[in-house]
């Protein structure tokens, strides 16, 4: 999830500048290397036959292989994580690296054995799960919670996903389960392109590809995930052991190389919108071979010869509808907004981006007050992630009046009139948090902000909405149908859009309809342990106020108290580490003191 720039409009999708691959560098890779890259192919392809021959409980039991193996190495996965964006372990904001690695992985493998287990008995992963009618006459289901730890360690929230409209029930239930539904037709070697920044995405694409499409993978990780080479490797072994995965690292040179192998079926990539256009068309806009990639695109002619799927990030919103507000939710909310540009030092591809409020809300002052607070007041972090700081200097040059903090690593700026923004137009990927009004309240503000979010900002990834109770209320049906009228491939109503990343049954991706072509935020979706075809979109709907102050103000009640990702958690570290290990070895005693802890929050 790289960061990338574009031009105003969202449709058609806008370029973004990043580094492109030449294909000189694939010549350039020594022969060695090139030679023991070929063996690694030569291996999938192999246990690809092997992989077809097993059966679904066989499957099964391997997911739970996989699972303990990943419990061995959870500590040193989120202690090396946390060294690697320079942060020493146990430091207070470490607990992003437990939820952002081994917790959402075990997430995941658990969902995926279920399915598995399911489709091995015959029943459909769908069986159980509360099917409705969404807004447009659109299937949802209703995919979180459903057992009974999810209802309790996060009492208060839920996930839907979204069919595509026309889907039925019948068509929904049996199209799930996917490549798991025909288990020995091989979809061949894919290669996957490890995301930099989120530790659990390499994994996480690494499972999809085999149990979502049959497909053994190799694993490319990032440069700036190298220090985790060996974690993943003994995280994965249970997959690596008989051929069904294979890791390596390397550079832009190994990328290129990869790409235009003819040993792989398939590539996905989580990064930026600049390097698939690379790996596509050839070049990206305004490179040295850029006038060969334009012929290619005019032509309909990919250099990629191969079908490809990708998460590539965007500009995300943070919708705020206006509502009558106690002092302590302008706090609390504005802990939230700033969590969602903060956490991992803003180098996430669904960090809220842009926060759109009410010109005519009489709380928009005391709103901004307690935002500008929250977000100075977060904890200093390193900026690590590779050309965060020119970004940031480009965030200076076009924001001479912005608001900075934290020794000038992060900045609030506002939104001018007129064409496009640079905050609404460039993925950041640095802590730039962009401020823009819109005129009205209630509906018509609603209106106004979700056509703001779709027409002015880069992507269709992920879009987060702040509503308190009484205002949803009162807008009925029209708060849901705008819902439906946000193009985005994951929404979150009163949480952030990090809650669908790391719920395993709902699905991660951009909005349907990216082409290669106009790209967007990618193409097709990950995650979505219960395998579902032709999805839409997921929506996390989360409680507006958290314990104790949720009791008796109506909406959604919670025994959750500040939830352990927020930035302003005093028990963050602890609390995440401790689900963490719950979810590894289920004792109660170990689940009662993380509890504790984060009461304390």
């Amino acid at each position: 999830m790289a960061p990338t720039s574009s031009t105003p409009a969202k449709a058609p999708a806008k370029p973004r500048a990043d580094k492109p691959v030449e294909d000189a560098a694939a010549s350039a890779l020594p022969a060695d290397e090139r030679a023991a890259l070929d063996v690694d192919v030569d291996r999938l392809e192999a246990g690809a036959k092997v992989w077809v021959a097993l059966t679904l409980d066989q499957r099964a039991r391997l997911l739970g292989r996989v699972r303990d193996a990943v419990g061995a190495v959870a500590q040193e996965w989120a202690d090396t994580a946390t060294m690697s964006k320079g942060l020493e372990p146990g430091h207070p904001l470490s607990g992003e690296e437990w939820l952002g690695g081994p917790y959402a992985v075990i997430g995941l493998l658990d969902a995926l054995r279920e399915t598995l287990e399911a489709l091995a008995q015959g029943r459909s992963p769908l069986d159980g799960i509360v099917l409705d009618e969404a807004p447009g006459g659109r299937l949802r289901a209703h995919t979180y919670p459903v057992n009974g730890t999810e209802k309790f360690l996060l009492s208060g929230f839920t996930g839907e996903v979204w069919f595509e409209p026309g889907v039925s029930a019948v068509e929904a239930t049996r199209a799930a389960g996917l490549a798991q539904l025909t288990p020995t037709e091989s979809g061949g070697v894919g290669l996957v392109l490890g995301a930099g920044n989120v530790t659990s995405i390499p994994v996480a694409d690494v499972l999809y590809e085999l149990f979502a499409h049959n497909r053994v993978a190799l694993l490319k990780v990032n440069p700036t995930q190298d220090s985790l080479l060996p974690v993943f490797e003994r995280a994965l072994a249970p997959l690596i052991e008989p051929g069904f995965v294979r890791i390596v690292r390397g550079g832009a040179a190994t990328g290129a190389y990869l790409t235009s192998h003819p040993g792989f079926a398939h590539v996905h990539i989580t990064g930026s919108a600049q390097t698939f256009d690379a790996i596509v068309w050839g070049a990206a806009a305004g490179s040295a071979t850029d006038g060969d990639a334009a012929s290619a695109r005019e032509s309909g002619t990919p250099k990629l010869q191969v079908p490809i799927t990708a998460e590539l990030g965007g500009v995300s919103p943070i919708i705020v509808v206006p509502g009558r507000w106690t002092a302590a939710d302008l706090k609390y909310q504005a802990e939230h907004v700033a969590t969602m540009r903060l956490v991992n030092a803003g180098h996430n591809c669904i960090a809220g981006q842009v926060v759109i409020v009410s010109s005519d809300w009489p709380q928009r002052a005391d709103f901004l007050r307690e935002l500008h607070t929250a977000y100075a007041a977060a904890p200093e972090r390193p900026v690590w992630y590779p050309r965060a700081d020119e970004r940031l200097e480009a965030a200076a040059s076009a924001y001479p009046g912005a608001v900075w903090s934290a020794d000038r690593t992060r900045a609030i700026v506002e939104v001018g009139e007129g064409d496009a923004d640079p905050v609404e137009a460039i993925e950041y990927f640095a802590p730039i948090l962009g401020i823009v009004e819109v005129p009205g309240t209630g509906q018509e503000f609603l209106d106004a902000a979700v056509a703001h979010a779709n027409d002015r900002l880069t992507g269709t990834l992920g879009a987060n909405v702040l509503i308190d109770p009484v205002t949803e209320k009162a807008l009925g049906d029209g708060f849901e149908r705008a819902m439906a009228d946000l193009r985005y491939g994951d929404i979150a109503i009163n949480t952030w859009t990090a809650f669908n990343f790391l719920t395993a049954r709902l699905t991660w991706g951009g909005f349907p309809g990216a082409t290669l072509a106009d790209v967007s935020s990618g193409i097709g979706v990950v995650h979505n342990a219960l395998l579902l075809d032709r999805v839409e979109r997921s929506v996390a709907r989360g409680p507006f106020r958290p314990f104790p102050r949720a009791v008796g103000k109506g909406g959604v009640f919670t025994i959750l108290p500040t939830p352990p990702w927020f930035v302003s958690s005093r028990s963050g570290a602890e609390v995440c580490a401790g689900l963490t290990r719950y979810l590894v070895d289920g004792r109660l005693p170990g689940l009662v003191k993380t509890l504790t802890k984060a009461m304390q929050a």
